[in-house]
């Protein structure tokens, strides 16, 4: 992998895991001491994550972490709803019975999923690798892409709750069932109410403040950071960086 690739990789990972807070100042000669890489390939990186919308320039403090409020939830899910309800129309229009049936016997198991979000998410996230893959519109798939980069950052801040959890696998599998049954309308309502809902459950868990506010996390990343800066002696090898995925 390259090392512009690397550096993408794991600042992404920080900015969606919300160990590199919104406003976080990310200079290129701290960052690239921290990375392990050097200044050229940190650009590039820096590059996309620009052009992702995860990072934005700032008067006078060059690039820093892109904010994010309740309004740009709202923006995001407004954004989602109509991509996705079209997805879920065009699945059931043109999927592999097959693919969708097995997600269906997955989803089915609510309690064992809800458990251990980390494994309900990764369920979620075949979900909607198959719902892409049936679809068979690169356009609209890379647009979804671009949204969920996007959208996982939004999860990582919200709590995860036990019962939400499994009311929105419950959901899930009732735009599965339509997909399978091949009910193009069913599965875009069906995805307009998990939208619906999964909003109102963000915007009752976050508030701005609370997006404005650093984890322990990000005050660890924050603290890392600064002991690069004066001992450079210290600093972290990318290769040495654990990349958690999304």
């Amino acid at each position: 992998m390259r090392a512009s690739d690397r550096a993408y990789a794991a600042l992404r990972d920080e900015i969606v895991d919300w160990r590199l807070a919104p406003g976080t100042v990310l200079g290129e000669v701290e960052q690239a001491a921290r990375l392990g890489v050097s200044r050229t390939p940190l650009r590039e990186a820096l590059g996309r994550l620009a052009a992702e919308g995860l990072v934005e320039a700032q008067g006078g403090r060059g690039l820093v972490v892109a904010e994010l409020s309740t309004d740009d939830i709202r923006e995001l899910f407004e954004t989602r709803q109509a991509l996705e309800e079209l997805a879920a129309r065009l699945a059931a229009r043109r999927r592999d019975r097959s693919v969708f049936e097995g997600l269906q016997e997955e989803f089915r198991d609510a309690a064992g999923l809800t458990a251990d979000p980390a494994a309900y998410y990764a369920l979620v996230a075949r979900f909607d690798d198959a719902i892409d893959a049936a679809a068979t519109n690169g356009y609209l798939s890379a647009a979804l892409g671009g949204l969920r980069t996007h959208l996982v950052r939004i999860r990582r801040i919200a709590r995860d709750n036990p019962e939400r959890l499994a009311a929105a696998a419950a959901e899930h599998q009732l735009i599965i069932d339509a997909i399978v049954d091949g009910d193009s309308d069913l599965a875009a309502h069906a995805t307009h109410v998990h939208l619906h809902r999964s909003l109102q459950n963000i915007l009752a868990t976050v508030s701005d403040a609370t997006l404005r506010t650093p984890s322990s996390r990000t005050q660890a990343t924050r603290t890392q950071t600064a002991q690069t800066q004066s001992t450079p002696a210290q600093t972290t090898p990318l290769k040495n960086l654990t990349k958690e995925t999304a």
